[in-house]
């Protein structure tokens, strides 16, 4: 009765986060020309930018509840009482709700979505042109970043342009059709997490599956936001599952590709292939946990590299997360991550409270970074210390 009441309580925060979405529709963004939808949106964006202060309470009590949420489904998944029918019923729930919301914190599906219609309505090559080269479509006028080109690998294109050309370049079906292909990416990777852990680890295959879908940032990313760093990591762990259970070589090899070709920076677990291809051919033992720790150290250069290059963005964490979630038994990795999601989380706080265009706005969000970097990195050493407990590589 009190797994059915956490169950319950979860999912009224997933649905309140859903309606709060759309207190952050832009204020030069329609979505619906019914004129009852079109009060409804107004009134949501009166809160999300004419009352900071109220949309931030409201922010900070969902993520609250939902972080105390994944606390106990973590405890329940630890201690055998969530089981694969719980996990399944919660995941696709969540994705059922959140799959529809508003693209609350970040403007980067627009560019999806701009980038595949470059192809598909102006019938030129977003590799050479960007969104200022059409000043007259109206998606400039609630889009950011215009001034960019095409930053991505041919395979993202070869999932969106049939996307936009099945929207007929009508902004809201195109729209949710993008919010879908995240959506089956979350929930294909969740699927892959459990399968490739049912192989290798196979007495915290539910536990690393709830780490990873129900982490709030994941959540964040990939079913409001909507980043495609959950269709790449769809494809890489697709590779790891191939390879693994499978056993179907060259299939994991191309869909690696398809990953890499996705974002590059997936890339950087190329050399691992190559280790597990030495210690299979010379018969030795493979250590699982070294090379999924081995490939979260390489997906943590990437997001340096990345921040070094710009600056450092929360999505940029799905990547080291998704190779946590195997390993996420080890209590060094699993305070790290969670320390890192807290921190990720509340600058989108700070974001929804200030606007990332307010003076001192990023000068409080350098210092939450840093203070999330030294606390992720910290504690686990103060937990080992308190504990007796050395951080075992």
């Amino acid at each position: 009765m009190k797994i059915k009441a956490l169950f319950v309580s979860y999912l009224t925060l997933a649905l309140a986060l859903f309606f709060y979405s759309f207190t952050q529709v832009d204020l030069s963004l329609t979505l619906s020309k019914v004129s009852v939808f079109q009060t409804l949106e107004k009134q949501f964006q009166y809160i999300g930018f004419f009352q900071r202060p109220l949309s931030t309470e409201i922010f900070a009590v969902i993520f609250f509840g939902i972080f105390i949420c994944y606390f106990f489904f973590l405890y329940l998944a630890r201690k055998g009482f969530m089981n694969l029918r719980h996990t399944k019923f919660m995941i696709f729930l969540t994705f059922i709700i959140l799959v529809f919301s508003y693209n609350a914190f970040s403007y980067d599906l627009f560019n999806y979505i701009f980038d595949a219609k470059i192809v598909t309505f102006y019938h030129l090559n977003p590799y050479f042109h960007k969104a200022t080269d059409f000043p007259a479509d109206p998606m400039l006028h609630f889009m950011r970043w215009t001034h960019r080109y095409y930053p991505y690998g041919p395979s993202w294109l070869i999932l969106t342009v049939p996307l936009s050309f099945i929207g007929l370049n009508f902004f809201l079906p195109t729209f949710f059709l993008f919010k879908l292909l995240m959506g089956a990416s979350y929930l294909g990777s969740a699927y892959l997490i459990y399968k490739i852990s049912e192989k290798i680890f196979p007495t915290e295959k539910i536990f690393n599956t709830v780490f990873w879908a129900f982490n709030p940032l994941v959540i964040i990313e990939s079913l409001v936001s909507a980043h495609n760093d959950i269709p790449m990591m769809f494809f890489m762990l697709l590779s790891i599952y191939l390879y693994l259970v499978k056993g179907k070589k060259i299939s994991s090899f191309l869909s690696f590709i398809f990953a890499a070709a996705i974002k590059y920076s997936s890339a950087v677990l190329f050399p691992l292939y190559f280790w597990v291809l030495y210690v299979k051919r010379k018969n030795k033992r493979l250590n699982w946990d070294r090379i999924f720790l081995s490939g979260l150290l390489l997906s943590l250069v990437t997001v340096v590299a990345a921040s070094v290059r710009t600056t450092f963005q929360p999505w940029y964490l799905i990547f080291p997360l998704t190779m946590a979630s195997f390993i996420a038994k080890r209590n060094y990795i699993f305070l790290s991550s969670v320390i890192a999601t807290i921190f990720c989380v509340s600058i989108y706080g700070v974001l929804v409270y200030m606007t990332d265009y307010a003076k001192g706005y990023p000068q409080i969000i350098s210092n939450l970074e840093l203070a999330g970097l030294v606390l992720s990195l910290l504690i686990p050493f103060v937990y080992s210390f308190w504990t007796n407990r050395s951080l075992k590589l």
